[in-house]
């Protein structure tokens, strides 16, 4: 029971933000594509099958972050106590759980069309990028946003069997969306990140985060848009769009501060909700 716990902590099993907001991106280029006159099965199957492979790929790459990190983490409040920066787990068996973790994940992709399989596959260098990112650039964020908004491509292509603008349109602008959230995720290790030398955003535009923030959900909500008019959907859409405009802009943006950790935790997984509330309008956009 001991070593299922440490487990589910190096995981972050109980803590679901991480693994959804990987699947949301999933779940709208899967509803952008979708054909809802036909076989509903499909949609679900497709989706829990993008549920899975987010859960399993989040938990792969939460281990080679801690690994990567395990000496930084030491120094850090937050992360101090993480298993194998405490030495709970060692490095041997983090890296063999990422083994496991990635061939579950392999054999819930070969379940898709074979263009698919392979977009995935030339994206893993990706994947597992971003804890070395933060030593180099001051942008990680972006390579997390790169990385983490990449199944929405490949939710696409799963349905349509090619690419085409609008998913890549959607996908830049999920990018910056991610770019936000997890700017406001950084203010929480601020102190200990700028005392050990970590890179991120949140330090490059620590003297007016708001600005930043404001451009990278503008950008985001501007995505949205631009694919309503590309797929032509109805103006109820776009009157919808205004839930989530007012949660990124008010909500997280104009109530944020910075400097309380607690309130930059809550405005960042407020961002699950949000990931819904773009679902509900894509489906709104897609079916009325």
């Amino acid at each position: 029971m001991n070593q299922l716990n440490l487990f589910i902590e190096l995981t972050r099993l109980k803590k679901p933000i991480g693994f959804m907001l990987l699947f949301w991106p999933c779940i709208w280029g899967l509803t952008i594509a979708y054909n809802f006159n036909s076989n509903l099965f499909n949609y679900f199957f497709f989706a829990s099958l993008f549920l899975a492979g987010s859960i399993l790929m989040r938990s792969a790459g939460c281990i080679v972050n801690d690994i990567v990190d395990r000496n930084f983490d030491k120094k850090v409040e937050r992360t101090k106590n993480r298993p194998i920066a405490a030495g709970k787990v060692s490095v041997k068996l983090g890296l063999f759980y990422t083994f496991v973790l990635c061939f579950l994940a392999f054999l819930v992709l070969i379940n898709f069309n074979y263009y698919t399989v392979w977009m995935a596959l030339i994206s893993m260098p990706l994947a597992f990028s971003y804890p070395l990112m933060k030593r180099i650039t001051y942008w990680p964020q972006l390579f997390l946003g790169i990385t983490f908004n990449y199944g929405l491509v490949l939710a696409w292509i799963s349905i349509a069997n090619e690419i085409s603008i609008i998913p890549i349109i959607l996908y830049l602008g999920a990018i910056f969306w991610t770019l936000g959230y997890d700017t406001i995720y950084g203010f929480q290790d601020i102190k200990d990140d700028e005392i050990i030398g970590v890179k991120s955003t949140s330090i490059k535009f620590k003297s007016d985060p708001k600005r930043f923030l404001f451009i990278s959900y503008s950008l985001f909500i501007a995505s949205l848009i631009l694919i309503g008019v590309l797929m032509n959907f109805k103006n109820i859409y776009f009157l919808f769009m205004l839930l989530p405009t007012y949660h990124l802009f008010v909500f997280q943006i104009k109530k944020l501060d910075t400097s309380l950790a607690n309130d930059c935790l809550v405005k960042f997984k407020s961002n699950n909700f949000l990931g819904f509330l773009v679902l509900i309008n894509i489906l709104i956009g897609k079916l009325m």
